[in-house]
């Protein structure tokens, strides 16, 4: 999922980035607390307003792309899969994890008895069977790709699924434990079609009343769910509020009782305020630069070459990454809250090599590395960025620090819609984009860095990159895949497609009030347990 970060900008003189070094490895810790050490009994009954930062797309989990959709989902759509408080796999609408063949091909699912669907039908295999097929082959299908190695689903009785794959592949269950594996209410989509958006129907604790574009959507406490004691609230609603500093003035009104993904610059005065807290999630996304080195046609186009100083030296690149201080811009932009980074992998990631290390920012390598080019200086970047104002602070800082080594940057400011839209066509030089991150670290690289795929915006091409990680997913082996891995990324730094900056950590912001939530390393509250403390 591309993130939108909506947040406020910081009055940090640049001037200070002077007094911040080191690159790579964790930031400070702020004072937050955890959402699972949250054991207050919860009342029943009660509405709970959440803010967003953004509107969703169409709440279709086949078509559905946006990171705050997610968040809907993740109290509207259960799946057969989702994680736990340690980012574990575990079994949601299936009974148990896949029950997996000695080639690696076939799956064998069994599925939860007595469920129903939030209109009253029966949740069972050919539920499943609708929902998967669905997604794998629907036309307009966001998912196609997250279950591309799926060739049949195939019904064995009414409580139990067989997958058969093309190939082994790991990472499957890890997928199902978000939109891949969302079932749908057969009879929805046969009544709805195309517009099941509009009118969501899943299994889940919160069953869809109404949605008003651009202002709040409403779900109520669903009587047919399956674990309906657990349910406190009766009502669950989302409003759209865009504006971060807006978000927090509202929390601390009490208009609304949650606000998702507070900007770094209000978290220090919400956590001053008694009344309000804020809740730390996981960093499994990332944030950073990508540099166009042969998308000419589209990302999942024939690449070639691209005519910039950047797409066409690798050395240029070199410079580029060697000027960028990333402790530097968490400090300026982000208030230290987030982990400066150079690799897609998540710090706590068991599947990031223990010996792997981050180069530090070496300006004077860089001016060496620009000199050795034999490229005219000033050295013209272009910069795309969204207009979002913390992503215009970040490329201000970038702009700065790049300067002295001989690149001229120019930013590009466009909505964040229309960045994507340019990045996958292959129309820009550089571009800040982030990734809100998945628990399998093949989530955070087959669709992002291999050739071919659709989020390849940068056109990487290279079998260092391809092999190992198509052999990561076929084996379930954690040493090998973390080998893997390990090649994969050195080789993605070596050619600087990707410039990593950071995991962008992500916080909730509560009213004390409120009890229960669940919120994990995917940062997607769970409001299944939510209410308001006894």
């Amino acid at each position: 999922m591309k993130t939108q970060r909506l947040v406020a900008l910081l009055a940090v003189p640049l001037m200070a980035l002077t007094a911040c070094s080191g690159s790579g490895g964790g930031s400070p810790a702020p004072n937050v607390q955890s959402a699972t050490a949250d054991n207050r009994p919860v009342k029943n009954g009660g509405t709970l307003t959440v803010a967003l930062e953004a509107d969703p797309d169409a709440l279709d989990p086949t078509t559905a792309t946006t990171l705050v959709g997610r968040q809907v989902f993740a109290n509207l759509c259960e799946k057969l899969y989702d994680i736990d408080a340690n980012a574990e796999v575990v079994p949601q609408l299936a009974t148990a994890l896949p029950e997996v063949s000695d080639d690696g091909k076939t799956l064998t699912i069994k599925l939860r008895e007595g469920v129903k669907f939030n209109d009253g039908t029966e949740f069972n295999a050919e539920a499943v069977k609708t929902s998967l097929d669905r997604h794998r082959t629907l036309a307009e299908s966001a998912r196609a790709a997250e279950l591309a190695a799926v060739e049949e689903v195939e019904v064995v009785d009414p409580s139990t699924v067989r997958l058969k794959l093309s190939r082994p592949y790991t990472p499957l269950p890890a997928l199902m434990a978000d939109r891949a594996g969302m079932i749908l209410s057969p009879k929805a989509l046969d009544e709805e079609g195309e517009n099941f958006g509009a009118n969501p129907v899943c299994v889940g604790p919160f069953k869809f009343v109404s949605r008003t574009s651009g202002s709040e959507i409403v779900l109520d406490r669903a009587p047919d769910y399956y674990d309906a004691s657990k349910v406190k609230l009766d009502k669950l609603v989302y409003k759209i509020i865009v504006d971060p500093n807006v978000r927090a003035a509202n929390l601390k009104s009490g208009d609304i009782n949650v606000a998702t993904r507070p900007s770094t610059p209000t978290v220090s005065g919400i956590q001053r305020d008694p009344n309000l807290r804020i809740v730390a999630g996981g960093g499994l996304g990332y944030d950073g630069i990508r540099v166009n080195i042969g998308n000419v046609d589209g990302s999942t186009e024939k690449y070639g070459k691209v005519d910039t100083p950047l797409g066409s030296n690798a050395k240029l690149r070199e410079a580029f990454e060697l000027s960028i201080d990333r402790r530097a811009i968490n400090r300026a932009v982000f208030n230290g809250l987030h982990q400066p980074d150079c690799s897609p992998l998540p710090l706590d990631s068991k599947y990031r090599a223990k010996n792997f290390t981050c180069p530090a920012p070496n300006p004077a390598r860089a001016k060496q590395l620009v000199q050795e080019s034999g490229v005219p200086t000033p050295i013209k970047v272009t910069l795309s960025a969204s207009n979002e104002t913390q992503v215009q602070r970040e490329a201000q800082v970038i702009q700065q620090m790049v300067k002295p080594a001989g690149f001229e940057v120019e930013v590009d400011t466009a909505e964040f819609v229309t960045t994507l839209e340019q990045a996958e066509a292959g129309d820009f030089d550089t571009l800040i984009v982030g990734w809100s991150g998945r628990v399998d670290p093949d989530g955070n690289l087959t669709n992002q860095v291999t050739t071919g795929d659709s989020n390849n915006y940068s056109g990487m091409s290279d079998p260092g990159i391809d092999g190992p990680i198509e052999k990561a997913a076929e084996t379930a082996d954690v040493a090998e895949r973390t080998r893997l891995y390990d090649q994969a990324v050195r080789k993605i730094l070596e050619l600087r497609g990707y410039i990593y900056l950071y995991h962008e950590k992500e916080y909730l912001a509560t009213q004390q009030s409120v009890a229960g939530v669940k919120f994990f390393a995917d940062g997607l509250p769970r409001f299944t347990t939510a209410g308001y403390a006894q």
